[in-house]
């Protein structure tokens, strides 16, 4: 029998849910933390006799709550080998646009989140002599598309961080890896900030046209962490554009990244026009 345990935040919808689905089939242990009471229940009837699973309340913004998980690991599984700091949220909008409450918001989510359960989970697996951290970041950390600046932010310093960490804990018998996923078909857009209607519109088109599904990224991420890669990306065509940002001359791939945000601007804002004209 497979004993090997994972614990996921955000666990119970979009790609923390798919994840806790491809892990269950494996025959994990699969411990969720999420804030979405009802969401918890129905990942858990959906994960019933695939595995031992639990739920569990958990907010990243306290790291009480992480703490809370990290004792109930040890006292109920004795450890646990995998943790997926996945809890995430988007915010649209123009520097100008922004409030300073959003960007707080999203600091404390996405960044400080993911801070909160590498900072609470690290001396567990250093005690154990083994584990393996998995943040959960976007090709937004790599590339950074305009009227994103506070998401791209926060996962930039996600990337920053894994990589910092793959250095300070290389010694210690923990694998780190970084997810840069771009979009794929999910519930991210249910709850982001927006400040205006074309940015509310290019994400949920971006979004609700994505071609991969949660399960289908969930899949590669799964794969990847078998092999315990660092970057595990996604999507070919995004991982290309990483490379032409790094090696072509910057002016070149920034001539092409605005052609293209250029063109998405001007459909969402035809897309605004045609539902004003229907309303």
């Amino acid at each position: 029998m497979n004993e090997k345990r994972i614990f996921i935040t955000g666990g119970a919808s979009g790609l923390g849910r798919a994840l806790a689905e491809r892990y269950a089939r494996a025959g994990w242990r699969v411990c969720i933390g999420d804030l979405d009471e009802a969401r918890c229940a129905e990942t858990m009837a959906a994960l019933h006799g695939a595995a031992a699973s639990h739920a569990l309340r958990c907010d990243v913004t306290r790291e009480e709550d992480l703490k809370a998980a990290a004792e109930w690991l040890r006292a109920h599984w004795g450890g646990v080998d995998v943790v997926v700091n996945n809890a995430g949220v988007a915010q649209v909008g123009t520097i100008v646009d922004t409030p300073l409450s959003d960007w707080q918001w999203i600091v404390d989510i996405n960044l400080l989140g993911v801070v909160r359960g590498c900072k609470v989970f690290t001396p567990m697996m250093r005690a154990q002599g083994r584990g393996h951290l998995v943040n959960i970041a976007s090709m937004a950390g790599l590339i950074h598309p305009p009227r994103s600046s506070a998401y791209n932010a926060t996962k930039a310093a996600v990337v920053a961080l894994s990589e910092t960490l793959q250095l300070e804990l290389g010694d210690s018998g923990i694998d780190i890896s970084v997810v840069c996923p771009a979009y794929f078909r999910t519930n991210l857009a249910t709850n982001a900030r927006t400040t205006d209607s074309v940015s509310a519109n290019m994400v949920s088109k971006l979004v609700g046209r994505a071609r991969h599904t949660a399960a289908e990224i969930a899949e590669l991420v799964y794969r990847g962490i078998e092999r315990r890669d660092f970057h595990i990306l996604t999507h070919p065509d995004a991982k290309m554009m990483w490379f032409m940002k790094r090696f072509l001359p910057f002016s070149l791939y920034l001539a092409s990244m605005r052609r293209q945000f250029r063109r998405g601007e001007e459909r969402a804002r035809r897309r605004n026009i045609q539902q004003g004209q229907m309303s």
